[in-house]
């Protein structure tokens, strides 16, 4: 299942955007990852919010925040498309929750991590994509 990670320098964030920046990330990601918009899901679409401690991030220029998104998700998952969107669309949730704009976007990166088919466990049990799909097409049709 997916998984979403916001690495953020301490105070970039206001308080309000700290409640729902993980979620809007995950529901992203959801969405260019193409899984249905169920309980199960999105349950199951983690999302972490790091922050790090000031002065922990800079680059050689100047001390303006950066901001890092990490994306696991399950090899064959995103398609070169749904990365596309998936890198515009994080970017732009970043950017509107740290109150900049487009010509900010450089201070945004975002990484997808593609985990190959057989290495992803939950459960106790190897969690395979086919069954990933298998069960998102159920959920689509009970819909």
């Amino acid at each position: 299942m997916p998984m979403i990670r916001l690495t953020a320098p301490t105070g970039s964030l206001t308080e309000p955007v700290r409640t729902t920046i993980q979620r809007d990330l995950a529901t992203v990601l959801l969405r260019w990852e193409g899984a249905p918009d169920t309980a199960f899901f999105r349950a199951q679409a983690w999302s972490y919010l790091v922050e790090l401690p000031e002065s922990a991030q800079t680059t050689a220029e100047d001390h303006e925040p950066r901001f890092l998104v990490d994306v696991t998700v399950p090899e064959g998952a995103l398609s070169q498309r749904r990365k596309a969107g998936l890198f515009e669309d994080a970017t732009k949730t970043v950017l509107q929750a740290a109150g900049l704009s487009q010509h900010d976007a450089l201070r945004v990166w975002v990484l997808i991590h593609e985990q190959p088919d057989g290495t992803w466990g939950a459960g106790g049990s190897v969690v395979r994509y086919a069954d990933l799909v298998a069960m998102a097409k159920g959920q689509q049709a009970d819909a």
